[in-house]
């Protein structure tokens, strides 16, 4: 019976999947985190680190992701784009482990430039080969249910994330996180003999059978 959709599309929104989920884990519960093991319950100071923990995310990879899809862009093929995706989740993959040995405001801060780099790197090579492997009439269908895939990892990880944290504590909860990030690199892994395009060559879309 042919697939809805290909193995490559399917593969990147099932990886996203996992990376979502294991990263909305932390999104009811960081604060708490920061307020109770970085700044020792002061609630002002908190609220400080806090905010300056999105601004150290955002700012470095709003800076860095133009320029590596430009890179990207650039370079002939999809090789690259591969590796600087499963190197990005990789990456990501530690800074939970990061948060564990975090005792002071700068450290949040090293690791969320960590983070940033991370995304900067996967996002753009992601997005790319998910827009060049897309099934041809099956746009809205497949867009859609990436976007699915994120709202269904981030809901589930939202009422979990506080009942691990509260029950388990927060060295099991970025575990988790950890652990649900190298699940989606160990994902990816298996599409790396199909993303060998170079030069100008096309994707046959919508065949199915792409490995086992």
């Amino acid at each position: 019976m042919p697939e809805i959709i290909n193995k490559i599309v399917r593969t990147l929104i099932t990886a996203d999947f996992f990376l979502n989920l294991g990263w909305g884990l932390l999104s009811p519960v960081f604060a708490i985190f920061i307020l109770r093991n970085i700044t020792m319950g002061n609630p002002l100071i908190a609220a400080e680190v806090a905010g300056f923990s999105a601004l150290f995310y955002w700012i470095p990879k709003s800076l860095i992701e133009i320029p590596i899809g430009y890179f990207l862009d650039k370079k002939r093929g999809e090789r690259d784009d591969f590796w600087f995706m499963v190197f990005g989740y990789f990456l990501m993959a530690f800074v939970p482990l990061g948060y564990m040995l975090s005792s002071a405001p700068w450290h949040i801060y090293l690791l969320q430039i960590l983070y940033a780099f991370g995304m900067a790197l996967a996002l753009p090579s992601w997005l790319a080969i998910f827009t060049r492997h897309i099934d041809k009439g099956k746009e809205g269908l497949e867009w859609g249910m990436e976007s699915t895939s994120i709202g269904a990892g981030a809901g589930i990880a939202g009422g979990l994330g506080g009942i691990i944290a509260g029950a388990l504590g927060f060295g099991v909860l970025f575990v988790a996180v950890s652990v649900l990030n190298f699940v989606s690199v160990l994902i990816l892994i298996p599409i790396r003999r199909h993303i060998s395009l170079k030069g100008n060559e096309k994707v046959i879309l919508g065949k199915p059978v792409i490995g086992p």
